[in-house]
């Protein structure tokens, strides 16, 4: 408890003059015709600027505060990837573990291609899975309605993904897939024989001080307690339907304040608590080549300096998330909006691209 009240404690520090970022986000806003915004600058000492902007609904005009929570999408991933870093620094796991011994009671169940497929594979997603997150023959629907907790509908997901011939031999080409990471998920949940959700809160969130996280959608149904999703200008009463199924947690189901977002992202910036120096630079790496590893993309940027930038999107078609970071700049900035229409894109884009014009020191 002591340690999880210092992690928490560092990642707190409150920093002198914190910039509200409010008059920069609405003009975006307004050009986009999103409902809110949210977004924020951040380095390894902490959240330099931060602001929200908008209301939680469209027609309505409750506003969105800073502790709001909004859909990070496929930015989980990069939290997925920590976690089963922190297994690999216990010696539970080695990067090289292949699914066959990670996963020993569908070994014999797999199409033999999967066998050998490697953890570090699966999250550089080179494991040879399709793009489709839903196994051949099946729907959304279908996993909806699969028994159980998602722990467990989780391992009948494996169980037939995994007898599927993969897409490309493993190894051979990247192609980004939602499958990696919930296989993923579901090797931690064996190794501490706990729900990736469950860990997430004590192995991430709670050490971190993240008390706004949560799975799903936001919000409270038949109350405007949390932003709404949106598709368009239609918003979306939260409930089991409004977001993916449980089962994908592991590639892409976290909410979370802007604010709580920022200290994962200073955690990555500052290389602790969580996990040691030398682990958050694999974390950081491409490792079959190429621009993607470990729930990051990997791309050279000027502004970045003298390493790659990182950048990661996340969207459930209904919020958009976006981050950039320059770790030799010790920089980053994050911006969120409760809308998965086209222009959410454009929107965070354009917000991003501000951030780091006016926030990101200049190059020497």
């Amino acid at each position: 408890m002591w340690s999880q009240f210092l992690f928490a404690s560092l990642l707190m520090i409150e920093q002198p003059q914190v910039k509200d970022l409010r008059t920069e986000l609405e003009p975006i806003r307004v050009k986009y015709q999103l409902p809110a915004m949210s977004a924020a600058v951040v380095t390894s000492h902490g959240v330099t600027a931060i602001g929200v902007t908008g209301v939680r609904k469209y027609g309505e005009d409750v506003r969105v505060t800073v502790n709001d929570q909004f859909h990070l999408g496929s930015d989980t991933k990069a939290m997925t990837a920590t976690l089963l870093a922190m297994f690999v620094e216990e010696g539970k796991l080695r990067w090289d573990t292949a699914l066959a011994a990670a996963l020993p009671d569908l070994a014999g169940k797999m199409d033999p291609a999967y066998r050998s497929v490697t953890i570090e594979q699966m999250l550089a997603h080179r494991a040879g899975f399709t793009a489709d997150s839903w196994p051949k023959g099946k729907s959304i629907f279908d996993l909806r309605n699969l028994p159980g907790a998602p722990r467990e509908q989780r391992n009948a997901y494996l169980a037939m993904i995994l007898a599927e011939p993969p897409a490309y031999p493993p190894g051979s080409k990247f192609e980004y897939s939602n499958r990696s990471y919930i296989v993923a998920g579901a090797i931690a949940e064996r190794v501490a024989d706990d729900s990736w959700e469950h860990l997430m809160q004590t192995r991430l969130f709670d050490p971190l001080g993240m008390s706004t996280c949560g799975f799903g959608a936001m919000g409270t149904p038949g109350r405007l307690d949390q932003p709404r999703q949106h598709t368009k200008f239609q918003s979306i009463e939260p409930g089991p339907l409004s977001d993916n199924p449980p089962l994908l947690g592991p590639a892409g189901t976290v909410h979370c304040s802007v604010g709580d977002w920022a200290k994962f992202i200073q955690a990555h910036l500052g290389r602790k608590p969580l996990l040691k120096p030398a682990t958050y630079e694999k974390l950081h790496s491409a490792p079959m080549g190429g621009e993607y590893g470990f729930g990051w993309m990997i791309v050279k940027r000027e502004w970045a300096g003298d390493k790659p930038a990182l950048m990661h999107a996340g969207s459930n078609t209904m919020n958009f998330a976006l981050v950039w970071i320059a770790p030799a700049k010790d920089f980053a900035a994050l911006v969120m909006t409760n809308s998965g229409k086209d222009e959410a894109f454009k929107a965070c884009d354009e917000a991003a691209s501000l951030l780091i014009k006016n926030y990101l020191q200049p190059l020497p």
